[in-house]
């Protein structure tokens, strides 16, 4: 059984789906001030957000196997494709420093009123499209480097599971030096940007 997920369907993602947008915006990560201030070093909300999700999901999946409310052999593994991934991280990157959007994030600025949101989705839209249409001519470089399907780090290293799961503290440090580190360059810049700023 994968408490509480076992009967997952459309109203789960949806609920789901309105909650996860309701705290990126109350938390101000819907707006592209955010996500453009973290490429620039101003705030790094961006950063602490995503750094603690990491770490919190990553105890919370090992805690709920232990007392069998989820079992890793069950959940899906992506197939890692080296190029693929590479040249797509490289491109999504440069289009959340160049818009200010992820998708996520441009979903939650389009129902909030945006229109730069509106612009960012319909560029998303035209290069899905084009990707699609064009999918056989860049089919040998998607395939390219394979990995091992349904490959996990502890396959992937041959470390033993409960070394995987003791470098989790050293993970948690790492996080702290970061956000010691994003608090210099906040402080340096005058901190991070306020919910007042966000709102002009």
């Amino acid at each position: 059984m994968n408490f509480p997920l076992e009967n997952s369907g459309m109203l789960a993602v949806l609920v789901a789906g309105f909650f996860f947008g309701y705290f990126l915006d109350v938390s101000g990560l819907g707006s592209p001030r955010k996500l453009t201030a973290q490429f620039t070093l101003r705030d790094w909300s961006v950063f602490k957000v995503m750094f603690t999700a990491i770490v919190v999901a990553a105890a919370g999946l090992w805690l709920f196997d232990v007392i069998g409310w989820l079992r890793f052999d069950a959940l899906k593994i992506q197939t890692t494709f080296f190029w693929a991934m590479t040249i797509g991280g490289a491109l999504l990157g440069a289009g959340m420093a160049i818009g200010g959007y992820c998708p996520g994030t441009s979903v939650v600025g389009l129902f909030t009123g945006r229109v730069d949101a509106l612009v960012f989705m319909l560029g998303m839209l035209i290069g899905t499209t084009l990707f699609a249409a064009n999918f056989k001519a860049l089919q040998g470089i998607y395939m390219a480097a394979q990995g091992p399907k349904g490959q996990t780090l502890a396959a992937l290293t041959g470390l033993p599971t409960w070394l995987i799961l003791l470098s989790l503290a050293g993970l948690a440090g790492l996080a702290f030096a970061g956000f010691r580190l994003g608090a210099w360059f906040e402080n340096r810049d005058g901190g991070a940007i306020s919910a007042k700023e966000l709102s002009e």
